[in-house]
């Protein structure tokens, strides 16, 4: 299978994209459900309280991954240079992703960040991330079929939490020597925006 060309200059598109404050209140209200069913179960003569599953993940730990993925998630503008057998995604205001790509298999190496492994699924680009103290990152990128939208699934795991933070971004190409309006969506301020000179 031939790989998908992610080739190109990719800003976010917000009406696309889902929203990080949005993604955490679904996460809280679902583990406040998974959290009432345990009780109602445990009330009803089900058994014991479990100390794994829903019990793992105060609110804090859950804001504290909601708030990473904020981070990992932020960048508005991406560049990607792809070879037949390398790929680089370069994040503005972030670190790049890059991978190497083994006759079909994954590559693994060891970073700064911790444990990177990378390679393709038939036609997405997989991007796992393993930190110290148990956070994992997931980034899996997926080229609409007209060529010019990106997806970007990011899903962020920690053994702190129960459930894992998912949040789902969309790019699309654009002309990076044109003037506009840059936003960025906040856990705390929501959307902001600003205007930019051409470069």
């Amino acid at each position: 299978m031939q790989a998908v060309d992610f080739s190109g200059a990719w800003e976010v598109d917000y009406s696309q994209s889902e929203n990080v404050r949005e993604a955490f209140d679904v996460l809280i209200r679902e583990l406040q459900r998974q959290a009432e069913r345990q009780a109602r179960s445990m009330s009803q003569g089900g058994g014991t309280l479990s100390t794994s599953g829903v019990g793992i993940g105060n609110g804090a730990s859950i804001y504290a991954l909601a708030r990473m993925a904020e981070i990992v998630t932020e960048p508005q503008l991406l560049d990607i240079e792809q070879s037949e057998h390398h790929i680089s995604v370069k994040r503005d205001g972030s670190f790049a992703l890059s991978c190497e790509f083994h006759n079909g298999g994954f590559d693994s190496r060891e970073s700064v960040l911790g444990n990177e492994i990378c390679g393709w699924d038939g036609h997405q680009l997989l991007f796992q991330v393993y930190l110290p103290d148990g956070l994992t990152i997931y980034h899996r990128f997926t080229l609409g079929p007209d060529g010019e939208r990106i997806n970007i699934a990011t899903t962020l795991r920690s053994d702190q939490v129960a459930s894992p933070f998912a949040l789902d971004r969309v790019y699309r190409r654009y002309d990076p020597n044109a003037s506009g309006i840059r936003c960025k969506q906040t856990l705390s301020k929501g959307r902001v925006c600003t205007t930019e000179r051409p470069r």
